[in-house]
């Protein structure tokens, strides 16, 4: 089945921009939700669900590094974004980048605004294992700590989706195109295929 993946892609945005909407809650009852995220519903998931959740989770056979790589999540209040799984600092998850920690800890599915709550400065409550931290992970949440010590959280400022390639007007059709028909790793075929 050949998708249009810019198309997908807008579908996708959508999805993602609205966790209250319908196609979320139909999708959350049908597959279910993990760490924040849409199952992908293994063998009883149709075809074309699973190819969406290896489009966002940068698998897929042609292509499908393009939508996880430019989106983020610019936090306001820190309501909807998980604090682990949500790229929310520097465009990038926190549990890919302290993935031992992310391993150890036992909030896994913590908003940012909990975890902002319970503090997670040097003495705060938010640090919570499920055994005790060895030093060179101790050192590891150091470099964590440090990294979110000047963050602070707009209560007047939803948390939102942001497309990096086109920051004024948000998805596009036109610039996700632009991106799978301008990569070098694409072959003119392999676009035709995916366009």
């Amino acid at each position: 089945m050949e998708f249009n993946v810019a198309l997908l892609g807008k579908w996708c945005w959508r999805m993602l921009m609205d966790r209250e909407g319908l196609w979320f809650r139909v999708l959350t009852a049908r597959y279910g939700v993990k760490r924040g995220r849409l199952l992908d519903g293994g063998r009883r998931g149709s075809s074309w669900w699973r190819e969406i959740t290896r489009i966002r989770d940068g698998g897929g056979e042609l292509g499908g590094w393009w939508f996880g790589e430019f989106i983020s999540k610019k936090v306001g209040d820190g309501s909807d974004t998980f604090f682990w799984t949500n790229p929310w600092v520097d465009g990038s998850t926190l549990c890919e980048r302290y993935g031992c920690l992310f391993e150890l800890a036992e909030a896994k599915s913590a908003l940012v605004a909990e975890m902002f709550a319970l503090g997670w400065g040097g003495g705060g409550e938010v640090w919570v294992w499920r055994r005790q931290l060895r030093v060179w992970e101790d050192e590891m949440l150091g470099e964590c700590q440090t990294l979110l010590s000047t963050f602070t959280l707009h209560a007047q400022y939803l948390d939102r989706w942001h497309w990096q390639l086109n920051t004024n007007k948000g998805y596009s059709v036109r610039s996700a195109y632009q991106l799978l028909t301008s990569h070098d790793s694409i072959t003119l075929d392999d676009a035709a295929g995916l366009i």
